[in-house]
């Protein structure tokens, strides 16, 4: 097994490496999204719409659902398949931006995972706005090669376009939903009907020739809905939909309850993670109630709960009441990277600094994002740090060990405080000063979401579980865009979960 970021730099992607042959894959034009861009942030808008003038997703979602069931979909939502008690399946979260990070998961992810008996797209399959016609480079060409059913639950951007493109994909090729008469006049409801976006009237002419990359039957899987239960060897893989807002209406969470109900061990597949950045996101539930008071019951059963929509890895094991329950980001599948240098040192629900795992490490990340903004303010000499220097002053900000040690070599200077504090880097508890200016926030909300790039190290990953009757082992395996972690993805963390 290759040295992963824990063991070295090399390990983490830095230095001269051989580029991967991840490009192969790739069509000869690739659109560059760039989230920086205002064409792309007003096509992306129905978020704030939602927040502002009412989420109508609750609302969306149940029709699709209605008109799933009348198509003949299982009124359970419950896939059974005939997994044999020990198979391995993978999970991939935030991954349809269509350009060089999301291809370069894919050679590693056919290497660790060609075996699987199937795949689970975690939130954001397409981005920007989950148009039919990206399917065909942003999902059906990336996968082209992986033998296996992928099944999937929307993400915040699958439902910029009311889910359409999503529900032809993953749902039976279901029809466009009829449309909803219009709203009173001067209402809320009426100011978010004239801004709402929509997709274009010839949206997914394409998307019969793009079906054609993924054309075998073992390759094909068809899902009840936005939200649904698949029934594996031993376990039970619970898929539920946030919506635009990161909540769960009244119907589907209704049905959460029931699916939960058991004694099979479960797996909770989510599209907003529940612990996240060092804190609890519960995520309610219209009329009371939240998923993690599902997931904590003992009487369901769960083990884990795995969410994307945050572009990184993280782990929480979490004590509820005499059992542990993971719960993991997994949003690395190919959409730009969310910093990790910004994650404060944890201490929730009882996970300490020392229980929790994430993946780039704060210092590659802190490193990453130096050269990034060195190249876009033109600064790199004041900017850019190097892994050992990016490493060194997040170990003194936190106070923490760093997963890999900066050497002796490494110093932290005024300098490297300076652009540590600059790009959002977090601080011990115990030094922030009651009226600082609130960096963190400001850095993750506006400088983050802009910094796709394209040339290694990426800093992605997938996850690989494998069920047994006894126990689930869990690996998140890296990828960086060099050629030495495609023909030998790393193990950047493993966790082996009982299910007695």
């Amino acid at each position: 097994m290759s040295n992963s970021s824990r063991d070295s730099a090399e390990g983490a992607g830095w230095g001269s490496a051989e580029p991967g042959a991840y490009r192969a894959l790739m069509p000869q034009r690739t659109e560059k999204l760039s989230w920086l861009s205002p064409a792309t942030l007003w096509a992306a808008r129905n978020g704030v719409l939602a927040s502002w003038f009412g989420d109508p997703t609750g609302r969306t979602r149940s029709r699709w659902v209605a008109q799933r069931a009348a198509a003949g979909a299982p009124a359970g939502k419950v896939i059974r398949r005939d997994d044999p008690d020990r198979f391995s399946f993978l999970v991939i979260g935030d991954t349809g931006e269509g350009d060089d990070p999301q291809y370069a998961v894919v050679p590693g992810l056919l290497r660790a995972g060609g075996d699987t008996r199937f795949a689970v797209l975690a939130s954001d399959v397409i981005y920007p706005v989950g148009s039919a016609d990206d399917y065909g480079t942003k999902f059906f060409r990336p996968y082209a090669d992986y033998q296996a059913p992928i099944y999937a639950i929307p993400g915040n951007h699958d439902w910029y376009e009311d889910l359409g493109g999503f529900m032809r994909v993953f749902c039976d090729d279901a029809p466009p939903l009829p449309p909803e008469p219009a709203p009173r006049p001067f209402t809320p409801a009426w100011l978010r009907s004239l801004l709402w976006h929509r997709p274009h009237p010839d949206d997914g002419r394409h998307l019969d020739e793009a079906r054609k990359l993924r054309p075998a039957p073992a390759q094909q899987a068809v899902q009840p809905g936005p939200y649904w239960a698949v029934d594996a060897g031993p376990v039970r893989i619970v898929g539920i939909d946030t919506g635009l807002l990161g909540t769960v209406d009244a119907e589907q969470g209704a049905w959460l309850r029931e699916v939960s109900r058991g004694d099979r061990p479960k797996i909770l597949v989510t599209g907003s993670p529940l612990y996240v950045d060092g804190e609890h996101h519960p995520c309610p539930i219209e009329g009371g109630g939240t998923v993690d008071d599902i997931v904590r019951d003992p009487a369901h059963h769960y083990v884990a709960a795995i969410g994307g929509d945050i572009h990184n890895y993280q782990r929480y094991p979490v004590d509820v009441g005499g059992r542990t329950v993971q719960y993991v980001v997994a949003g690395g599948g190919g959409a730009f990277m969310h910093a990790t240098h910004t994650i404060p040192r944890v201490s929730v629900a009882g996970v300490s600094e020392d229980d929790f795992r994430s993946y780039p490490l704060r210092g590659d990340s802190l490193a990453f994002y130096s050269a990034l903004y060195g190249r876009r303010l033109r600064l790199r000499r004041f900017f850019t740090l190097t892994e050992a220097e990016a490493t060194a002053v997040i170990a003194e900000r936190l106070g923490i060990r760093t997963g890999r040690a900066p050497g002796d070599a490494a110093r932290v200077t005024r300098r490297t405080r300076i652009v540590a504090g600059l790009l959002g880097t977090a601080r011990r508890p115990e030094r922030r000063k009651r009226f600082r200016l609130p960096v963190r926030k400001i850095y993750t909300s506006l400088f983050s979401p802009g910094s796709a790039t394209y040339s290694p190290p990426f800093f992605k990953c997938f996850l690989r579980l494998d069920v047994t009757p006894e126990a689930v082992r869990l690996r998140c395996f890296a990828a960086t865009g060099n050629r030495a972690q495609e023909v030998d993805p790393p193990v950047e963390d493993e966790v082996t979960i009982p299910l007695g």
